[in-house]
């Protein structure tokens, strides 16, 4: 077998079962639109979910490129951030919404070759089965297409003649031609194995099976068209996004076109195929649409309880390592390395040290009655000169006397040390020995 017999060969036995089961062409193909789409409908639930979350996510996405506008891979790291926050997907489920497009292939070739490709009469050797009836018609007198758009489609020509004339068939090859079958591609008094002719407007004939074949690709274009807006209407759409709305301009327009040609140019079974295509997934599209926005709703609200439940936790661990800091109760992490341990508490002794010192020296301040050292104004917690050390408070107040008073702040300041608690040791220090020392003297 050929690559394209392995891939129309399931689509063939489908099309083969349901023909056998309902005796009519026509709506053999529309079962069997139906049942892909129901086999196809799996892929779409999680395409329709794809799209619905990533359009719900556009204006999330316009906040990010203008907040990260020139920085494309910040950008791109919160795009990602936000695509996993939410469980989105960047392609939105668009792979599984083609699939459809993609099964029009084997199915146009079960259409165009229903002896070698649908019937597979005489398989594997089907050409010689195909070979023995083109002979059998020609030796009949029967005018066979041999060149042109009708030889492409000259198995739809065998299989109208073998139907016409399927009791002489068999007896003049019994058992030559083995899995040719009897089909009727007629469908409502029109023959879908034909293909509409825009020229039936004006050269006729004016009869239902030319007329009805003319209509048959506009029904389709309409339908498709008709389920496109059904699909705008009940899916979200991102008015603030005029990519998107381009997008779908486009589509609109784009898919009726395509159903146009597909019905002006192959045999109407396509387009009744078609048809049957955009109407079923138009229901289809209304149905999933309802449950996978209930399945999101339920998701994101067990999402934002989850996400409520751990700011709530956290909170509450937050207020409970306050509160447990401030009694002094804090427990140790176990997993605290031993050098982060001795860090820890090598600060603690460190910050009690420099408490019993400052305590030390102003018990000191006041038993002897020294004066605590005035601060510069330029001091900002135990730095004295954090503002500078020629910084003068008032000196936008008082602006005649600015420079005098900076120039004297320099002066004052020069050669000083700039930390406070050690000009303030210092200076206790020398004191308590001066006082001291004339204490001595005096008791002397």
């Amino acid at each position: 077998m050929t690559l394209w017999e392995y891939l129309t060969w399931p689509f063939a036995k489908l099309m083969v079962w349901l023909y056998n089961l309902t005796g009519n062409y026509g709506l053999a193909l529309i079962l069997f639109s139906l049942t892909i789409i129901l086999g196809l409908t799996p892929f779409q639930l999680k395409s329709k979910k794809g799209q619905i979350r990533s359009a719900r996510l556009q204006p999330k996405i316009q906040e990010l490129q203008k907040r990260h506008a020139g920085n494309q891979q910040k950008l791109n790291q919160e795009m990602q951030k936000l695509y996993q926050e939410e469980g989105a997907s960047p392609l939105g489920g668009c792979l599984w919404s083609l699939l459809p497009m993609f099964l029009l292939f084997p199915i146009y070739r079960i259409v165009i070759k229903p002896i070698t490709r649908m019937m597979f009469a005489g398989a594997p050797a089907g050409d010689a089965v195909l070979e023995t009836v083109t002979n059998y018609f020609t030796e009949q007198g029967l005018e066979l297409a041999t060149t042109g758009r009708a030889a492409f489609y000259s198995e739809i020509q065998l299989t109208n003649l073998a139907h016409e004339h399927w009791t002489n068939l068999q007896s003049a090859l019994a058992g030559k031609i083995d899995g040719l079958m009897n089909i009727d591609l007629g469908f409502l008094g029109m023959n879908l194995g034909e293909t509409p002719a825009i020229s039936t407007l004006w050269n006729g004939p004016y009869t239902w099976a030319a007329i009805g074949l003319f209509l048959i690709p506009i029904v389709s274009a309409a339908a498709s068209w008709l389920g496109m807006k059904v699909a705008a209407a009940a899916n979200p759409q991102n008015d603030a996004n005029p990519q998107a709305q381009a997008t779908a301009k486009s589509m609109n327009l784009m898919m009726p076109v395509m159903s146009l040609w597909i019905g002006y140019s192959m045999p109407a079974a396509m387009a009744i195929y078609w048809i049957a295509n955009s109407v079923f997934t138009t229901v289809r599209d209304l149905i999933i649409t309802r449950i996978v926005k209930k399945q999101i709703a339920e998701e994101d609200a067990v999402r934002e309880a989850s996400r409520s439940e751990r700011e709530r936790e956290l909170e509450e661990k937050r207020l409970e390592t306050e509160r447990l800091r401030a009694e002094g109760k804090t427990e140790q992490n176990a997993n605290t390395s031993k050098k982060k341990l001795q860090a820890g508490e090598k600060q603690k002794s460190e910050e009690r040290k420099a408490a019993l010192e400052r305590a030390e020296r102003a018990a000191r301040r006041e038993r002897l009655g020294v004066p605590e050292t005035e601060k510069p104004a330029s001091q900002v917690g135990n730095r004295r000169y954090a503002r500078g050390r020629a910084y003068v408070e008032d000196r936008f107040d008082n602006p005649e006397q600015a420079e005098e008073a900076t120039l004297l702040a320099a002066e004052a300041s020069e050669n000083a040390p700039a930390i406070d608690e050690t000009v303030e040791a210092v200076e206790i220090d020398e004191l308590v020995e001066t006082v001291e020392t004339v204490e001595t003297e005096g008791e002397v």
